[in-house]
């Protein structure tokens, strides 16, 4: 029974993780950015968000070597009013290729990791680049 239990509340956590969040950190986003945040899918999973700004930290330094691929963070913006977790600059995450997001432009200029760094789990990578 406990099994059944601990491996329904992991579902459950692992459902409410992949959801988009908007907890109001979009009445201040330039419209264009905040739509894109709200419509970005996972390239390997089409059907579920990317997640939003709470789960997003800007990675604008990467790291390539052989067929890995290490996002860094260098997002420096308060954790608070985007209601996210903190996760200290220079924290090198590894993106699974299928996590890559290559189709759907990016208005921030800045790569963003979209990340749980509780599960420790890459929910979408949009390399850093212009529109």
């Amino acid at each position: 029974m406990k099994v059944r239990v601990v491996f329904a509340w992991m579902g459950l956590l692992a459902i409410g993780a992949a959801q988009a969040r908007d907890l109001g950190q979009w009445h201040a986003a330039d419209p264009a950015v905040a739509a894109w945040f709200k419509k970005l899918r996972q390239p390997d999973n089409p059907s579920m968000s990317c997640c939003g700004e709470s789960d997003a930290y800007f990675a604008d330094d990467f790291e390539v070597s052989g067929d890995r691929y290490v996002a860094i963070v260098t997002d420096d913006r308060p954790d608070g009013p985007l209601r996210r977790l903190h996760v200290p600059r220079g924290t090198r995450i590894v993106i699974p290729k299928h996590k890559i997001k290559h189709d759907e432009g990016n208005p921030t200029g800045h790569g963003i990791v979209f990340y749980n760094p509780l599960s420790d789990i890459v929910h979408c990578y949009v390399p850093p680049g212009g529109v």
